[in-house]
């Protein structure tokens, strides 16, 4: 018999098909095993839609069905046992008599968090629980993190010289990153809930924040504005997106505007915290500029950092990058002229 570690290893190979499709769902793989062959499997596709277990359960060929309450199901987190957009998988699950569950984690979703696993045994079903659970978890850090610390996911991307600055430091413009790299970056852009710059950047660079060189959904696009200075002729401001944002003067939505105030005499990057998870917002990319990032690390609210360098560019004089302590590197790779630097918090 295979241990079950493989098929778990296989959920998750499935479930990493939905990433950016999902949110603010897990992703989730399941897979259907009788006597060591794959009889169903399936993923969560779309928020919104079936979910994995509904998925892998419709995979069963006609000449399989008979085989579904001899079988194991797989799964990488553990079945839900609500209703939300979809119907309860565990009540799936009871009524297709499937005699055996195995469970990478257990969901802290409060509407979940254990409910799945004690209907499924509760009807007599056998559950096992934690198998393969460290990758499961990391698999849905994000999702995690927003439902046990009651905060966005945060990511930090920054691009500099060799010689350590991000910008020329005179309002001038300096493109750092190459074109393969900046792919790279729409591709994090479309992995992450929302997308967040301060006034200063958007202002100088004027960005977009959409995903173009890359296929996949545009995040919400955040901006600092306190006292609602920036030119509405910015493409922030477009309308295409949804966009939010912070300010100190108002609270209103205009569209897919939304203003969202700020206190005066409070934490900037912690009310930005607090408002986020409020906005349901899981996960966020902070691009800049150089004293916002560097707030983030400061007050130690900062999950993930990449650090792109091009090592064949010098800025003398220019506006020196974040420094980043406690962090630890997870890996780097070579773009060309790029290195990019993974680092998590320590």
């Amino acid at each position: 018999m295979n241990p079950p570690e493989l098929y778990v290893h296989r959920c998750l190979e499935l479930a990493r098909l939905g990433a950016g499709h999902v949110a603010p769902n897990p992703m989730v793989g399941a897979v259907l095993v009788f006597e060591d062959r794959i009889i169903g499997e399936g993923y969560h596709m779309k928020y919104g839609q079936a979910h994995a277990e509904v998925n892998c359960i419709a995979a069963v060929k006609d000449e399989d069905k008979g085989l579904i309450p001899q079988s194991t199901i797989y799964v990488s987190l553990e079945p839900c046992a609500h209703f939300g957009k979809t119907p309860p998988c565990a009540d799936l699950i009871i009524r297709q008599r499937i005699p055996r569950v195995v469970v990478g984690c257990r969901d802290p979703f409060p509407l979940v968090d254990g409910k799945g696993i004690e209907k499924m045994r509760a009807a007599g079903i056998s559950v096992e629980v934690g198998v393969l659970e460290k990758e499961c978890k990391g698999l849905n850090r994000r999702f995690f993190t927003f439902n046990t610390q009651h905060r966005p996911y945060i990511v930090l991307k920054w691009a500099q010289s060799m010689d350590g600055k991000m910008g020329a430091g005179s309002g001038k413009r300096v493109l750092i990153s190459n074109e393969y790299t900046n792919r790279l970056v729409h591709k994090w852009r479309s992995e992450e809930a929302a997308i967040l710059v301060g006034t200063n950047t958007a202002l100088l660079d004027d960005p977009a924040l959409t995903v173009r060189l890359w296929k996949g959904p545009d995040p919400v696009r955040l901006v600092i504005d306190k006292d609602l200075s920036l030119p509405v002729s910015l493409r922030l401001f477009d309308g295409k997106v949804r966009t939010v944002v912070f300010n100190l003067q108002k609270h209103e939505e205009q569209g897919n505007l939304q203003y969202y105030q700020l206190a005066e005499d409070s934490s900037l990057v912690h009310q930005l915290v607090v408002a986020l998870h409020q906005l349901k917002i899981q996960s966020v990319l902070v691009e800049g500029g150089a004293a916002l990032l560097q707030s983030f690390i400061d007050e130690g609210y900062w999950d993930e950092a990449r650090i792109i360098t091009n090592e064949t560019l010098q800025i003398p004089g220019g506006l020196a990058s974040p420094v980043l302590p406690g962090g630890s590197l997870v890996f780097q790779e070579k773009l060309f002229s790029d290195v990019i630097s993974h680092y998590q918090k320590t």
